[in-house]
Parts: structure tokens; sequence; C-alpha cells
């Protein structure tokens, strides 16, 4: 089987926001969606390794976008995995006009596999006797052009970031009873003003998840600037237990760009 697959959509009119981009957290999910379908086809997927008591973890992602895609658009997205290690494996992400080419931004995830009886991490080289290294496209054979994941150093109380309190609801959770990755991207994006989204659009998105979050959690989100970079963490149990400062949940960092 090819190593790469493609995987195409419209952008339909509720995909996209009030200036007819797509939003940001679709487009994740038809990242998460393309990653999902590629596993699938190599007898990988989320729900051939529930039967085995196996499922993957979204660790980090990145997203680079030069442009957005536009409502009727048609979009492929092309995937690969380009590394296997014991415990973490990448995959990354072209974004293209399926029908000029045009190139929208690529995106690097890395993903791991824990046991879901045990919530422990599963040995990737082992499973399967290490059927997954089939399928590894290494970056020499098909460059990914962005930078990986850059670690964000932990918001400190000098630093005074602002902060707003979050309260997982219904539409937040998901059928693993925690609340969705894209969630978090939609829980960011809500804080900056819509005026933002009118002159600028995002160059770079980061986000790194760190410990599960559920409903009975209470969040509280944090956000600094930090000379155009905006920095953001998701934190919960804050003020309880030995941790004042909370348990750390999720990182995040934001670019953007004027239009």
């Amino acid at each position: 089987m090819e190593k790469v697959s493609t995987y195409c959509f419209t952008v339909e009119p509720f995909y996209v926001d009030f200036t007819g981009r797509l939003f940001l957290s679709v487009l994740g999910n038809h990242l998460l969606n393309a990653a999902g379908n590629h596993s699938h086809d190599r007898g990988w997927g989320i729900d051939q390794l529930n039967e085995v008591h196996y499922t993957w973890v979204l660790s980090r992602m990145c997203i680079e976008l030069y442009d957005m895609p536009r409502q009727y658009e048609h979009v492929e997205i092309e995937t690969w995995v380009e590394s296997v290690m014991k415990l973490f494996t990448e995959r990354n992400f072209l974004i293209r006009n399926a029908d000029n080419g045009h190139v929208y931004g690529y995106a690097r995830s890395v993903w791991a596999m824990i046991d879901t009886s045990t919530r422990r991490p599963a040995n990737l080289l082992t499973l399967h006797d290490g059927d997954i290294l089939r399928y590894v496209l290494s970056a020499e054979e098909k460059p990914c052009p962005i930078e990986r994941f850059k670690a964000v150093s932990p918001l400190t109380p000098d630093q005074q970031p602002d902060t707003i309190p979050l309260d997982p609801k219904y539409s937040d959770i998901d059928i693993n009873g925690h609340v969705n990755s894209v969630k978090y991207i939609e829980h960011i994006l809500d804080i900056f003003p819509v005026q933002t989204f009118e002159t600028h659009q995002i160059s770079r998105f980061d986000i790194a998840y760190k410990t599960e979050a559920f409903v009975t959690d209470p969040l509280q989100l944090l956000c600094k600037n930090a000379d155009g970079e905006y920095h953001l963490e998701f934190r919960k149990n804050v003020g309880s237990g030995k941790r004042p400062d909370g348990e750390l949940v999720a990182q995040a960092r934001i670019i953007w760009k004027e239009q």
C-alpha cells in the first residue's frame, strides 16, 4: 500500500466564519480525520485498536498557514508518517486546493498509543511485530518544510497572564469522556476580539496536550502576549491540594499576521 494518502472535502458554508474563511477548528478536525483514515486503511485505526484495548492519543499539533481555504473551495489533505519511535510517532500533512494545487499550509503532529485498560503508553515498535514501520516516509524522502513544535515555558504568576475561567460543557466532551482536542482550539480563539479576525489571520498555531480534562474539571485558560506571540495554557485543579497553580492540561502558541 502507498505510504501517502490524500483525502478531500468541500468548504461548506457552515464550515466558515464571518469572513468566509474556514474555521481553524474545522481544519483541525479534517486533519484528524485524515490521520484516522490513513491509519485505518493500514490496520492501525482506532476502531481496530480498540478491539485489542489500545487507542491513539494526540500529543502535539502545529499548523503553519500561508492562506486559509474559503467557502466552496475544494481542499485536499495529504498525510504520511515521518517517523516511529518507541512511544511516539510523527505524522505530517500538506493542505492544498484540490483544483489548482495552491498550497494553504502544512501541519505536523505527534501521537502516542496507550493501553485503554491501564492508560499507560504502549511500545509502537513491538505491537503487531513492528508492522507500523512499513509505512514510514522519512524527511529525506518527503520533506515537511515547517518547524517542529517548539517547547513553551510555563506561564508564571509574575508574568501576570490574563486568566479566563472555563467549565467544560456537553459540547466539549468526546466519546472518551474528556475534553476533545479540537475544543481547546475553539476556546483559545474565542478569547480574541472579532476585530482581530477582520484584520489578521493565523500564521502559526502550536498546541501540546499534557493530560486529560473531564467534564468535572473546572479549567483556567491563561494567556500572555509575548512580543506578538500569544502563549496560552489550560490548567485544572487550580488552588487545590499540593498544586496551588493547578495541573497543566495543554499549552499553545499563536502567531498572527496581517491580511
